[in-house]
């Protein structure tokens, strides 16, 4: 921090030497500027360095492609060099914050400084305290820019290890408040990300050229689903051991009376109760009356529907149910509603309304791949009630690996276990022994049951 003291006082004292320096300050980033393009980072250091030193405001590049370029010498340096490289990439954020805190007139103050904060943890130049709050000052800062998975992930688990080993002030209210707080960020970039790739998916079906622009767009797209998906599994991995009802009712039933008006709150504890199944609980009708009296919305109508699903009303649990689902006004949000109601009819052994309600979210949101997985799963689970031959009853997995492996196509977040799942589907279905055996490949076969769907037997 006093090396960038000192070099932003000359800076703003000296701007006659800056300016003589400009045109050779010029020469250096485009010298640099290429190199890095090829990473060639060794020879783009030095003219680099020069451009940092004399000419720190001149172009964003001297912070993206330093960024780079002294990652790759703390790769390069020996055992004792490295922390003192470290450091000065420490120093580079502090800069980048300094005098290109924006882009395109946005901030890019969360991205910089949570990227501080995740150099910080991956080279250890700060304990895990100073980690975390730096951590907490981008999203606090800048929460629009923070949405890197992983740190947002690193930004939770640092907090989780200083819970854990009982630091200051780290209480198990301010561990669930940052989980629900980070989750819903995640949920948030999930959904925006969706948003790009159902554009796209919306085109594909009705059969519309697609740009190779839009295609790499798909592909990045995708790329990121991915990894929120998995780090939103970690995320909540860390918290299972943590949320369960034994530690949840006593700490909503020690904070209800100080927080009864706080609709956020009542919001976030009565879905982490429902989340974890401690909706049996006398407190879980106390949070839900409290909420729908002071806001009432699409999710105070959802749990109260499941309290009446809870008590065997069922009609009246559907009747809040879709209330819940026209109180809601964002199509994303009316598709997970959509696809918890799903859940909900499948667990009750109901199928054609879980499938009904999946096949509604799907309608809101086609790149919801857990929706087609929860129709393949109810496909799986009537082979022996559809088809009157042991052929055609196990011909419904072919159905079901259809279904999977169509959210595999639509869901790069679920992917790999889509895939896996389409696979072990087919695993079951008739071999092509089988349909020698029966010599019906190419013909038709309809499910007369439930399902209403058909099939055509492969080909040989």
């Amino acid at each position: 921090m006093k090396k960038l003291l000192v070099a932003y006082l000359l800076f703003i004292s000296v701007p006659q030497t800056w300016a003589q320096n400009k045109e050779e300050c010029l020469q250096n980033l485009s010298i640099f500027a290429e190199s890095a393009k090829v990473k060639n980072y060794e020879t783009a250091y030095t003219p680099w360095k020069a451009v940092r030193d004399s000419c720190p405001d001149l172009n964003v590049a001297i912070y993206s492609y330093g960024e780079k370029i002294l990652k790759d010498r703390i790769k390069k340096a020996a055992d004792a060099d490295k922390g003192a490289i470290a450091e000065d990439l420490i120093g580079l954020y502090d800069q980048w914050v300094l005098f290109f805190p924006t882009r395109k007139g946005k901030s890019k103050k969360g991205d910089i400084l949570s990227k501080k904060a995740q150099a910080m943890l991956d080279y250890k130049t700060a304990d895990l305290q100073t980690a975390y709050n730096t951590f907490d000052n981008a999203y606090q800062t800048d929460a629009k820019s923070f949405t890197n998975p992983k740190m947002l992930y690193n930004y939770f688990n640092s907090l989780y290890k200083l819970y854990k080993s009982n630091a200051d002030g780290v209480t198990m209210e301010l561990l669930f408040e940052k989980y629900e707080e980070i989750s819903e960020k995640f949920e948030l970039e999930q959904t925006n990300l969706a948003k790009r790739i159902d554009k796209i998916l919306k085109k594909e079906e009705a059969g519309d050229p697609i740009s190779s622009r839009e295609l790499r767009n798909k592909k990045a797209f995708e790329t990121n689903s991915k990894a929120f998906g998995v780090f939103a599994s970690n995320l909540d991995a860390i918290i299972a051991k943590e949320a369960t009802c034994e530690n949840l009712i006593p700490l909503y039933e020690r904070n209800f009376e100080a927080n009864k008006g706080d609709a956020v709150w009542l919001k976030r504890a009565a879905s982490r109760m429902d989340s974890k199944d401690c909706s049996d609980a006398p407190l879980f009708v106390t949070l839900v009356e409290a909420l729908h009296q002071l806001d009432p919305s699409a999710d105070s109508a959802y749990y109260l529907g499941l309290l009446k699903d809870k008590s065997g009303d069922e009609n009246g649990a559907l009747q809040y149910y879709e209330e819940s689902i026209a109180l809601e006004t964002d199509n994303y949000k009316k598709a997970k509603i959509l696809f918890k109601i799903a859940t909900k009819f499948k667990n009750k052994g109901r199928k054609s309304k879980a499938r009904s309600y999946a096949r509604k979210a799907l309608s809101f949101q086609p790149s919801m791949g857990r929706a087609y997985l929860l129709i393949a799963n109810l496909y799986a689970s009537s082979a022996n009630d559809c088809g009157q031959t042991q052929f055609e009853k196990r011909a419904m997995y072919w159905l079901a690996a259809q279904m999977a492996e169509k959210a595999a196509r639509v869901d790069a977040s679920i992917k790999k276990v889509a895939l896996k799942t389409a696979k072990s589907y087919t695993g079951r279905a008739p071999s092509k022994t089988d349909i020698f055996t029966e010599g019906n490949e190419g013909q038709v076969i309809k499910f007369n049951c439930w399902v209403g769907e058909s099939i055509t037997v492969p080909k040989l």
